[in-house]
């Protein structure tokens, strides 16, 4: 049962989203949004505004955003028209989707960072008898440099203390107390086959700190999942390296163990994933209408409406081809794993 109210959770929060986001766009450039659907299926609850329908529909999954010339024969000559806005609108309109994904995932990432707390350069506990202690080095004060080398995040901390721990010799620890810095010197001692100075960094929930955290964690997860993407593409068996929804069934029944913490963040890899997925450049994606904007742009009325639809229409049923086969493999593999 927790499987599956996570399972819904992360579809709300993965799809609703992202037509939240081609909606907000939409109202900004001045495009008829005909309905904005929470959930899919049949309608539970509708309500009428002043030209948008707003519906609540029986499956949670989702969402979707109907406006006016998208995905038809002709958009007419309606000004308020998807099709017939300008390039630059519908970019920001196709953009906003995956915008609001990499957003959504900046947020998890920073009530993960908030909640479980960020390390920081000042020390929470320096080992009483060891090295740091010996030399003067104490709880509360800020390391900002190792062997003359600027430390200011406590990944540099650590960097610096893998260059010079293992040689055992002599290393120098500048540190700030009461506004004033400080240099130490002191040879690291073996424990447990490891060299140590005997220091433990502190971890701050502060909201600033936590934010900072939240957009370098997603910066680099941007950076990695497009090598992960790059390196997709020249696989010889891309079912094997892809999961549709059972594959996330799976995963989330297998980690729903770790705390919420580790939802946070498959959550945000997942967001982030969907967002550079949607904006790949194929028929039927954003990516794809991205292209069509372009190409339209360059030759004119050469491409009608009708066209780019039926070149969409190809391009979806495809993806509903390939998402048939990635759901096999998943199966598969609960079958092999059973």
């Amino acid at each position: 049962m927790l499987t599956v109210v996570l399972m819904i959770v992360l579809f709300v929060f993965l799809i609703f989203p992202h037509e939240l986001g081609h909606f907000i766009a939409a109202k900004a450039c001045g495009v008829k949004v005909n309905e904005f659907a929470f959930g899919m299926g049949p309608a539970l609850l509708k309500k009428q505004g002043e030209e948008t329908l707003y519906s609540i529909r029986a499956i949670p999954l989702g969402g979707y955003c109907a406006m006016e010339g998208e995905d038809t024969e002709e958009a007419g000559d309606d000004p308020r028209a998807f099709n017939n806005k300008k390039w630059w609108q519908k970019i920001i309109i196709l953009v906003a989707g995956a915008g609001m994904n990499v957003f959504i995932a900046f947020l998890a990432l920073t009530l993960m960072a908030g909640i479980g707390g960020a390390v920081t350069t000042t020390l929470e506990a320096v080992t009483e008898g060891g090295p740091a202690y010996v030399a003067g080095i104490r709880a509360g004060d800020k390391v900002v440099a190792i062997n003359d080398v600027e430390t200011p995040e406590w990944a540099d901390v650590i960097e610096e203390l893998d260059k010079n721990l293992p040689s055992g010799r002599e290393i120098s620890v500048s540190v700030k107390r009461n506004g004033e810095t400080m240099v130490y010197k002191m040879s690291p001692v073996q424990e447990n086959g490891d060299y140590i100075i005997g220091i433990q960094a502190g971890v701050t929930h502060n909201p600033l700190m936590a934010i900072k955290n939240g957009a370098q964690t997603t910066t680099g997860l941007i950076g990695a999942l497009f090598s992960t993407f790059k390196e997709l593409f020249k696989s010889e068996d891309v079912l094997e390296q892809v999961s549709g929804p059972i594959g996330m069934v799976q995963i989330v029944n297998e980690t729903s163990s770790y705390g919420g913490l580790f939802f946070l963040y498959l959550l945000a890899i997942i967001s982030l994933n969907l967002a550079i997925f949607n904006l790949l450049p194929f028929p039927a994606l954003d990516g794809g209408r991205i292209i069509f904007v372009f190409i339209r742009l360059i030759t004119g009325k050469a491409i009608s409406d009708s066209v780019e639809g039926k070149v969409h229409a190809i391009g979806m049923a495809v993806l509903i081809a390939f998402a048939i086969l990635v759901a096999g493999s998943d199966i598969l593999k609960l079958i092999g794993r059973g």
